[in-house]
């Protein structure tokens, strides 16, 4: 598993808890990144692998109508599902693209198609660098530079049912989602109820990771030998729980998957002297994102702390809360 300095034995002997990153390799640096300045030792241990998927003929067909006009709005649930949707977008706007007398392209982008809604900064982050990088480029512009890219106060479910662009929606009104395959059944199942017709096209899906068993399992090994040195020491007590961070449900099952499958190799080698006891998904306490991977994980009787968006400074406050509590 490949590890920074910061994430050697001897770090792993700090007061502070260990934090493993659970999001997937696209998304996981700036967070890491924000918590070893913080001076946590932190472990990348992805729980998610976003697989493209081939794009189908009823999604590009679902892609002119909204081009058309026909829903009153666009959410964007992932900056994965704003890229793979922008360069679907680009090339439907090239095809219909006229010519002037000079031969150069005429886009027409009075008029958005629909409201675009981008959940997070991230994610709008990357409507906005295409609107600004297709502004300063000679080539076909995408017409993201005209709009208004729309971000929900919170940036979870309940936050866009808040936004007075999707709480107005009424019966026979129609929404598109750009997503990954599952997810987003809340704002799903609430819109539907009110008689919203919702289309969705999943632009890839998330997969377990092929390394995840492997990683950590090597990073086990190296959390228990250094739990025994520290135990060893006089007046040592336990070390705190490592805690990890999980932003969805699908990372949740393969982050529980993973550590049981560890435990049942754990308990076949219990003959073993030298064997590492198995830690369990009790022995670590979580930040999760948003009421349902709250609940999700209160069933399992897991300790955990809230948190409303993934932020790195968000969930490094939800951190240092956990490790005062620790203290006291």
């Amino acid at each position: 598993m490949p590890m920074s300095s910061s994430q050697s034995i001897n770090s792993l002997s700090a007061p502070l808890p260990v934090v493993i990153n659970t999001r997937p390799v696209e998304r996981a640096a700036p967070l890491t990144c924000h918590l070893q300045a913080a001076g946590f030792t932190v472990v990348d241990i992805p729980m998610l692998s976003l697989q493209p998927r081939s794009v189908a003929d009823a999604d590009i067909a679902i892609m002119r109508d909204w081009l058309a006009g026909a829903y009153q709005a666009l959410v964007i649930v992932s900056p994965t599902a704003a890229a793979s949707g922008l360069a679907v977008w680009q090339a439907l706007e090239c095809d219909n693209k006229t010519k002037d007398i000079n031969n150069k392209p005429v886009i027409d982008v009075t008029k958005a198609p629909s409201h675009l809604i981008a959940v997070g900064e991230a994610t709008a982050a990357v409507l906005k660098e295409a609107a600004l990088s297709s502004a300063l480029s000679d080539s076909a512009a995408l017409p993201t530079a005209s709009y208004d890219v729309l971000q929900p106060m919170i940036a979870n479910n309940e936050g866009m049912l808040a936004m007075p662009e999707i709480e107005n929606l009424q019966a026979g009104d129609k929404l598109l989602v750009w997503r990954g395959l599952g997810g987003r059944r809340l704002l799903v199942d609430t819109l539907q109820a009110r008689g919203v017709h919702i289309d969705s096209i999943a632009w890839y899906e998330r997969t377990m990771p092929v390394a995840a068993s492997v990683q950590y399992q090597q990073w086990r090994q190296q959390f228990k030998a250094v739990s025994k040195l520290h135990l060893a020491q006089p007046q040592s007590s336990q070390p705190p729980k490592p805690i990890v961070i999980i932003s969805s449900g699908t990372a949740f099952e393969h982050w529980q998957s993973v550590v049981e499958q560890a435990q049942s190799i754990g308990m076949e080698s219990d003959s073993n002297p030298n064997a590492i006891a198995p830690l369990t998904i009790a022995d670590f306490s979580y930040v999760v994102l948003g009421v349902r991977l709250a609940n999700m994980v209160a069933t399992h009787q897991l300790s955990y702390w809230r948190v409303e968006d993934l932020a790195p400074d968000t969930i490094l406050a939800a951190i240092q809360s956990s490790t005062r509590l620790i203290e006291l």
